[in-house]
């Protein structure tokens, strides 16, 4: 079962608890979510209009805690974490898979001390052991540890939810593109077009010179059949 369909059941799941549910009765299934170590995805569950009602009341922490891990990072949280209910290890851990595909999403070579930097980890060997057995054991990034280098070269990362104003711009993104795309496609037409008519030009050219070549070649052969006293 691949990572997509495996996000698909655990959303479906989820929705369907709190939509089941209204008040405080949330929090225990927004900390349970946000958990869940198989679950990168929670914008389906923000959505749950019993979920949004959380806000402005005694319990709304918990829905700004859900927004953290839709789409915020762990340097996100330690800067509003005095706001925020105290992460288990478990959420944690999530918030710091998280933050790799928000790097992952902006950069294909992540340096070394970024990430150190972002996820909170003191050494390489700590680093590397979190990527691959967290990460890419995981199923959520694959890519190559380049020593070397001192970077983790990104081949593939699972998408994050959009976060509010990102749809406008990845439509702008593809309309550009398709846009570029229509323009090279009418350029490749033209050259095409360009490349028939020399070739139509070109089939011409060698016809007629094939035709004076077979021209001089009967004229010669006229004259070898020719007696001379008639030439």
């Amino acid at each position: 079962m691949d990572i997509e369909q495996k996000q698909a059941e655990h959303i479906d799941f989820f929705v369907k608890q709190a939509s089941a549910l209204k008040g405080s009765a949330l929090t225990s299934v927004i900390v349970e979510a946000t958990s869940h170590p198989s679950l990168f995805a929670f914008s389906e569950i923000l959505s749950v209009p019993s979920v949004l009602e959380l806000g402005g009341n005694e319990n709304s922490v918990y829905l700004d805690l859900l927004r953290l891990f839709a789409h915020g990072t762990w340097s996100d949280y330690k800067s509003i974490a005095g706001r925020l209910p105290q992460l288990a290890s478990a959420q944690a851990l999530k918030l710091k898979q998280l933050t790799v595909l928000t790097l992952a999403d902006t950069s294909k070579e992540l340096p070394y001390d970024q990430l150190m930097q972002e996820l909170d980890v003191t050494n390489v060997r700590e680093l590397e052991d979190f990527l691959i057995n967290e990460c890419m054991y995981v199923g959520i990034v694959r890519g190559k540890l380049d020593q070397l280098k001192r970077c983790f070269e990104v081949q593939f990362a699972a998408g994050r939810d959009l976060r509010p104003g990102q749809l406008g711009n990845m439509l702008q993104t593809l309309t550009d593109w398709l846009t570029t795309s229509d323009n090279l496609l009418v350029s490749i037409q033209e050259k095409i077009k360009w490349a028939d008519t020399m070739s139509e030009s070109d089939r011409k050219h060698r016809k007629e010179v094939e035709e004076r070549v077979d021209e001089v070649k009967k004229s010669l052969s006229l004259k070898e059949t020719t007696p001379y006293w008639l030439r």
